[in-house]
């Protein structure tokens, strides 16, 4: 049950809105559900012989508004409070007996009308509509004093959730006023008619979130919100310093034929110039990004290097998010930046998901908890080598390196989830589980083909090999590495500590370190997690149709034996690169 509290100055034109057909011939059967004597006319159900819709529209205006012209100019300029309230749509029908229940109790809660205080405001609800009705009252008591009415929203909420519980309805998640400022309907009904695919409000705070994402310098900021194709004004002090900014959507205009600017504040909390300024002051990020695209082997593509680097930064993310420390509320926008970063240059086959997720984790990086000693150069260094390594490809080693980055996200977003609990942020723990959806969704799209040939190489591995390296899983996963049924579903990962062993490494050593790394109970499948942190511990290909690294210097070397020579001598299916079928294509 949703309320949502707007302030006005005309109670008839309200009345008549309310009465009318809607905007879009949206109301249907206008009429009272209460009232506050409970004998107010009703325009819509006046069913007397002589009656006039409009008279008695008349006279209900007249009898709310009785007490503000006693009051004249003690009555406040916008005297006229209206509360809208939706039931989810999962809900049952309400009747008119239950909304007037719920009315009566909105204008208790907030101080409109307190129980058993004869001098309350005089308030009306209507219902034009199966699924919510309109409270209007009139903010002049019969005293003629005004109401007391602070945080009126917060107690509408409160009640809210009350009648929630009480009726058995979907109870929804309490807000805490850092959530971001949602459309009008006006703005909504402009866009369907324009053609937009959603408001202009929610375009511009994506565009804007994305434009800071790692960026370095207010200027870099503004550079990347032209270069994004929006209008962008500076405001300026008279000093000549930039005190704000609006944005606006190149041929989005009012009636006036005016470009409609949004200040970034009016797009989110946490996008004001000041807020932003102090991102950027506190977190000020490695312009030259070097540890982002130059790590890695040298014939990797810079996306696929930087995508290796924010991996193991995000781990470490997830690390102190577990912690539970307040300061890890810091790590929160520093990962909604990498999001950020990820779904603009990521392939086209997980854009989409990508997107979908930075928006939900949006909501997650605002809360009340404060970080003193905040420091996310690391993460806010990986958003802007991902963003400066430019589009990935959705093959090869572009595409491994995408599911790699989304897997790791994956717990990034549950340890988040978590954090937010621990401290009663409903909102942002359910957006964090949102994001982690979306994110298991781009992980499956580009781990599919890297999957796929993975596996069949497992199963191709010598009997001797594959069972060897089965043994080392079940050793340290003596409940993952089994389906229901019994079978092993190992293959990617057998043939993940085959290549790493060919490399050089000790494969048990390096199965426990990435285990060791973080928890794994909320992996959907362990086994896909554990590949990807071997692949980038050991430096291997995150596609399995690239080369694979050279032995490196001080790594164990695989033994040769005359009775196991398929130890050090794969056959052609286990080699990596070996199928042309698998190899990516020439860039």
């Amino acid at each position: 049950m949703v309320p949502k509290i707007r302030r006005g100055s005309r109670t008839h034109g309200l009345l008549v809105y309310l009465y009318g057909p809607g905007k879009r011939d949206e109301h249907v059967d206008a009429h009272l559900v209460g009232s506050w004597d409970g004998f107010a006319p009703d325009p819509g159900r006046d069913t007397s012989p002589d009656s006039d819709p409009k008279a008695t529209l008349a006279r209900l205006t007249a009898a709310l508004d009785l007490r503000v012209k006693q009051a004249g100019d003690r009555a406040p300029a916008k005297h006229v409070w209206h509360c809208s309230v939706r039931t989810d749509p999962g809900d049952r029908m309400l009747t008119d007996a239950e909304w007037n229940t719920v009315a009566q109790r909105l204008v208790a809660a907030t101080g409109i009308a307190p129980e058993g205080d004869p001098d309350g405001c005089r308030w009306v609800a209507v219902r034009h509509a199966d699924d919510h009705i309109h409270i209007l009252a009139t903010m002049v008591r019969g005293d003629l004093r005004r109401p007391r009415m602070n945080y009126d929203f917060k107690k509408a909420q409160a009640e809210c959730r009350r009648i929630e519980k009480e009726w058995g309805l979907r109870r929804l998640n309490p807000g805490d006023g850092t959530g971001s400022k949602t459309p009008t309907s006006a703005e909504r009904f402009k866009a369907e008619r324009t053609g937009r695919p959603e408001p202009s409000r929610e375009t511009l705070r994506e565009a804007v979130r994305q434009s800071l994402a790692g960026a370095a310098t207010e200027e870099e900021f503004f550079t990347r919100l032209r270069e994004a194709g929006l209008r962008v004004k500076i405001r300026t002090a008279p000093s000549g310093d930039a005190i704000g900014y609006n944005v606006a959507l190149p041929g989005d205009r009012n009636r006036h034929r005016e470009p409609v600017w949004f200040p970034g504040s009016k797009l989110a909390p946490d996008l004001s110039l000041p807020k932003i300024r102090l991102r950027l002051a506190d977190d000020t990020v490695d312009q030259t990004t070097a540890s982002a695209t130059n790590s890695g082997r040298p014939d990797w593509s810079p996306p696929a290097r930087a995508r290796r680097s924010a991996t193991g930064i995000a781990e470490h993310a997830a690390v102190l998010l577990d912690g539970g420390d307040d300061e890890a509320a810091a790590q929160l926008v520093g990962v909604g930046e990498l999001l950020d970063a990820a779904a603009q240059t990521s392939p086209a086959a997980t854009r989409a998901e990508l997107a979908a997720a930075a928006r939900e984790f949006e909501r997650a990086t605002r809360s009340h908890v404060r970080a003193e000693r905040t420091d996310t150069r690391a993460i806010r260094s990986a958003a802007r080598g991902i963003i400066q390594a430019g589009s990935a490809l959705g093959r090869g080693e572009d595409g491994g390196t995408t599911a790699m980055l989304a897997s790791t996200l994956v717990l990034v977003a549950l340890a988040a989830a978590r954090w937010h609990s621990a401290r009663g942020h409903a909102q942002q723990a359910h957006a964090s589980r949102q994001t982690a959806e979306h994110l298991r969704a781009a992980c499956r799209q580009a781990a599919a083909t890297p999957m796929r040939a993975l596996r069949d190489q497992g199963r191709a591995l010598p009997e001797v090999v594959r069972r060897t390296h089965e043994a080392t899983i079940r050793a340290a996963l003596p409940q993952q590495g089994l389906r229901a049924d019994g079978t092993p579903r190992t293959d990617a990962l057998a043939a993940t500590l085959a290549q790493a062993e060919q490399a050089g490494h000790e494969p048990e050593a390096l199965l426990q370190q990435a285990i060791a790394m973080r928890e794994l109970d909320t992996a959907e499948d362990v086994n896909d997690v554990l590949v990807w942190r071997l692949r980038r511990l050991a430096q291997l290909p995150a596609h399995p149709g690239e080369a694979a690294p050279h032995p490196q210097a001080g790594t164990r070397q695989p033994t040769t034996s005359t009775n196991d020579r398929t130890r050090t001598a794969p056959t052609a299916a286990a080699r990596p690169g070996s199928d042309p079928r698998t190899r990516p294509p020439r860039r």
